[in-house]
């Protein structure tokens, strides 16, 4: 499997021969052998030019560009090699279709929900009363009437999953509520920083299949995003995101000397970056044995695995089952 690839440190990255290579800033020099890049994920200022991107462009190389708080930026994507207009055209009448949007919508709120439960029932002391409440909200979601009410189900799904934390996280680490812009304390700062990179997986793993990213059916499809790697990320991000921070925190693998704060935005300095992103990228590559495969498979694999599934289901071959944690 090809390796992503992680560069905190500024410096450049250029062609030299038949490979590239990331030039820090005191004149160190690492090899990044090209042939096996897939993703590469740039935290410092770096330095590229047009020979460059020629060149890994061949390779189908994702370069990922994150900003001074470690967030999402955008992405250099090669241009597409897997192309097919016949299932972006049977992806796009599922959206304009509202009944086979409003049923892709609902599995991605079930199957979110359901991953949810599968980590609160690890840590189930004290707070089985919430447990029935998104159990109830779960029940909710066939019966919603459009996307309004079930993003609204979900938020209420995550709203009581977040009143959970404080009762199986370390007391140093206290979370009073979700603020996303500015993330205001250690674990939104976590939870914005590993959707964050959830969001780039995903559209590493679209990028690869026949799937237009811009064509989604929970989020509402719009200018400057890729909002399909928005609904595949609400089934993994509970499987992959938050039990990494729930591992890191309560096993003392980042600690609150790994968080910054400026002008009420907090932030992972470079040390918890590099913590979490070497955390995650040893979760991605967690194999676990496939239940219709009868073979272990990573959990990026799994990611690419639900985009087949859904241009399955577009094409009419398979109707889409979402990923639900057995294991």
């Amino acid at each position: 499997m090809d390796k992503d690839y992680y560069i905190f440190s500024n410096g450049r990255i250029k062609r030299e021969e038949n490979t590239i290579y990331f030039i820090g800033a005191d004149d160190t020099k690492k090899c990044l052998p090209v042939e096996q890049v897939d993703t590469i994920h740039l935290f410092g200022e770096i330095d590229i030019n047009t020979k460059l991107i020629n060149y890994i462009q061949r390779f189908g190389i994702i370069l990922n560009f994150y900003n001074y708080y470690g967030y999402y930026s955008g992405s250099f994507i090669p241009r597409e090699s897997n192309v097919s207009g016949f299932t972006v055209v049977n992806q796009s009448k599922h959206y304009l279709d509202f009944d086979k949007r409003m049923y892709m919508a609902m599995c991605f709120v079930d199957c979110a929900a359901h991953n949810i439960l599968r980590n609160l029932r690890r840590h189930k002391d004290n707070i089985e009363e919430i447990i029935g409440v998104i159990e109830h909200e779960k029940n909710n979601i066939t019966n919603t009437n459009n996307i309004y009410e079930l993003m609204g189900v979900e938020g209420r799904i995550r709203k009581n999953y977040y009143k959970c934390f404080n009762s199986f996280l370390r007391e140093d680490f206290r979370f009073d509520k979700r603020t996303k812009r500015p993330p205001e304390d250690p674990i939104n700062a976590l939870i914005s920083f590993g959707n964050s990179m959830m969001y780039t997986t995903v559209l590493g793993e679209i990028y690869k299949t026949q799937l237009n990213p811009t064509i989604s059916y929970l989020h509402e499809p719009s200018t400057k995003r890729f909002s399909l790697c928005l609904d595949i990320a609400e089934i993994f991000k509970p499987l992959i995101i938050d039990t990494l921070i729930f591992s890191m925190i309560n096993n003392r693998q980042i600690t609150i000397k790994d968080f910054d704060s400026n002008e009420g935005i907090c932030y992972l300095n470079e040390n918890g970056k590099k913590k979490f992103v070497m955390e995650y990228d040893k979760k991605l590559s967690t194999t676990i044995k496939h239940r219709s495969l009868k073979r272990n498979v990573s959990y990026k694999t799994l990611i690419r695995l639900e985009c087949y599934k859904l241009i399955k289901h577009f094409v009419g071959d398979e109707i889409y089952k979402p990923l639900k944690a057995w294991w």
